[in-house]
């Protein structure tokens, strides 16, 4: 069965998951990048979850500093890759921010 996406905001800035609004990776990056990138970070994830696994508290530590990393790379955090001044509403309920509207326009909450 093929995961649905998530529904993102108009302006791309954003999808939501469970009502929360989450930063997209930048679309300014070059196609190749982004695909280093989310391999880097798929990788980062795995061995977080190993090292979790294992209860290896130093490679947990180094795995979360490179899934920190490659989502900063991304774009996902840190600075917004946006230029217009819009505040960065990641990790805030749809409901409560300037895209209220149309997230209670989709109906069942994703």
């Amino acid at each position: 069965m093929a995961r649905k996406p998530y529904p993102v905001t108009p302006d791309g800035r954003y999808f939501v998951v469970r009502g929360r609004l989450w930063r997209t990776s930048n679309p300014n990056l070059p196609e190749s990048e982004r695909k280093r990138l989310t391999r880097e970070l798929m990788a980062a994830r795995r061995a977080k979850a190993k090292a979790m696994r294992t209860k290896d508290a130093a490679a947990r530590e180094i795995a979360r500093q490179a899934v920190d990393a490659a989502k900063h790379a991304l774009g996902e955090r840190g600075p917004v890759w946006w230029t217009d001044g819009a505040p960065d509403l990641n990790r805030h309920l749809a409901r409560n921010t300037p895209y209220a509207d149309w997230f209670a326009s989709l109906g069942k909450a994703p």
